[in-house]
């Protein structure tokens, strides 16, 4: 970038979890690693969630601990293999920013979030299968309250905070492994365990297991989470000027 702390609309259209990557590929390969990617991130989540619960039976805690760390790790893995082929998003709130933001087209993003939650679906049937549980069950795990809709407001902001906080002070490089650690971070100072992505949250409702959530459970989480992106969506505008005029610079 020409100058890392005050990067173009053009330079961050093609970073990771700001753009649609560096290679700028065709749409179909990128809506492929959109699907892919939040396929395999949900396979980590429900699959690492199946196997704490039977690992450490009495122990929720560890339980918990297992699926974070889990999940984390897949997060970083992941983002460093899609970042330059489609941006990796993994999640709509991601690409409704972007969009606000005017690094994707309303197109492309609505391409991406129907990309994106049909993976996590399809990475929910993998998971189920792969521990010889039905394909599709529905959670009964019950996920409703205020604390946890508050949460998910605030882990949805904190994520998009640490993607254009890295991207927009020049450190890109960091977004794989800062999102990662945030998010197995925020499983824990989070009372939901930090959903903060509509496909996931979707896509959680197939599996009746640790990880899940009652389908019922599912409209507010997703309506929290977007609040918070639009909440995000203001404070990165503010916190994070691109423009010289914007930072005050002659």
């Amino acid at each position: 970038m020409s100058d890392p702390f005050h990067p173009t609309d053009a330079e961050l259209a093609v970073q990771a979890e700001t753009g649609t990557g560096q290679l700028r590929l065709d749409l179909t390969r990128r809506l492929v690693a959109e699907a892919l990617g939040t396929a395999l991130l949900i396979v980590a989540v429900i699959g690492s969630g199946i196997m704490a619960s039977r690992l450490s039976p009495t122990d929720v805690g560890l339980q918990l601990l297992e699926n974070a760390a889990a999940t984390a790790g897949a997060l970083i893995g992941l983002i460093l293999m899609f970042g330059a082929v489609s941006g990796a998003h993994f999640n709509p709130v991601v690409t409704l920013v972007d969009r606000l933001l005017g690094t994707i087209s309303t197109r492309d993003a609505w391409l991406y979030a129907v990309a994106q939650t049909i993976g996590g679906c399809i990475g929910t049937v993998i998971a189920n299968l792969m521990f010889s549980l039905p394909a599709v069950r529905l959670s009964t795990h019950a996920r409703s309250s205020g604390a946890l809709w508050l949460s998910e407001v605030v882990a949805t902001i904190g994520l998009l905070l640490v993607i254009h906080g890295c991207v927009r002070t020049g450190r890109a490089a960091a977004v794989p492994f800062a999102v990662g650690v945030w998010i197995g971070g925020a499983y824990w100072f989070t009372s939901s365990t930090s959903f903060a992505n509509p496909a996931v949250t979707i896509a959680r409702m197939l599996s009746d297991t640790f990880a899940g959530i009652k389908p019922s459970s599912v409209p507010m989480f997703v309506l929290m989470q977007l609040v918070g992106a639009i909440l995000a969506y203001g404070l990165i505008r503010f916190i994070y000027p691109t423009g010289a005029s914007e930072a005050g610079r002659e």
